[in-house]
């Protein structure tokens, strides 16, 4: 009741009004049936307009820390997302791929929509990133059709780090989906995984327009922040601070 109440009443004529989303391609997202919606990842506002402008429920797979959040921030954040039906999914450890796998199969097995970010995390520049192979396995495992899904627009609207979003159009593009039955019952082959993952980015690619990185962005993001460690560090050493001043 509270996600029909967050989509129609409250939440979701407020993201109408405020990005004013042009839709492309809803047709391809099926009316009925599990399948995987798949898209990049620009903005915090991904999680709440794509579920708001599709015509079905889709339960996405947040990140654990939207659960987890210190003070009131933290609560109301975890309060909504639980609410709005998302699953939180731990990023760290070995198990940590796994666990994710098996909720989004959990998911599928009821014949839902089931969304899912590939590259595993928000970009921080604008450009798109290798994407990790659990969308491939999930899709093999279960047997079920990806729509790709770009968001185009929500980076410009709400940058990494920034709480209120700037207020403009945006545009939510589908496409055809992607049938991987061929593959079936290959699932546990690394090379088919890569392969399956890699069309479905290259899908998102072509929609998008998007730059393309062959790397993790989780491993860009942190070669990019030691590197800017390593600068504030030279720095230092260059200007070192006077005792009071």
């Amino acid at each position: 009741m509270f996600y029909r109440l967050l989509k129609y009443v409250i939440l979701g004529p407020l993201l109408r009004l405020a990005f004013r989303p042009r839709i492309e391609g809803l047709e391809f997202v099926p009316d009925s049936g599990a399948a995987i919606v798949a898209g990049n990842h620009l903005s915090f506002s991904d999680h709440f307009l794509m579920p708001a402008i599709l015509k079905r429920r889709i339960t996405f797979l947040a990140k654990a820390e939207y659960f987890t959040g210190p003070g009131l921030k933290g609560r109301l954040t975890a309060a909504f997302f639980r609410s709005a039906g998302q699953i939180p999914v731990d990023r760290s450890g070995k198990e940590a791929g796994q666990a994710a796998i098996r909720e989004g199969l959990g998911v599928l097995s009821k014949g839902e929509l089931l969304g899912i970010y590939p590259e595993g995390t928000r970009s921080h520049d604008g450009r798109l990133y290798k994407g990790k192979v659990g969308v491939a396995a999930m899709a093999l495992k279960a047997g079920v059709p990806v729509i790709p899904c770009a968001m185009i627009g929500t980076f410009e609207a709400q940058p990494p780090g920034q709480v209120i979003p700037n207020f403009r159009r945006v545009t939510i593009r589908f496409g055809e989906p992607l049938d991987f039955s061929r593959y079936e019952g290959m699932e546990g082959e690394k090379a088919i995984l890569r392969a399956v993952t890699d069309e479905i980015m290259y899908a998102i690619l072509g929609l998008s327009g998007q730059e393309y990185v062959d790397e993790y962005a989780a491993v860009v993001k942190a070669a990019e922040a030691e590197k800017a460690k390593e600068k504030a560090k030279e720095k230092e050493r260059k200007f070192p601070r006077i005792p009071g001043r």
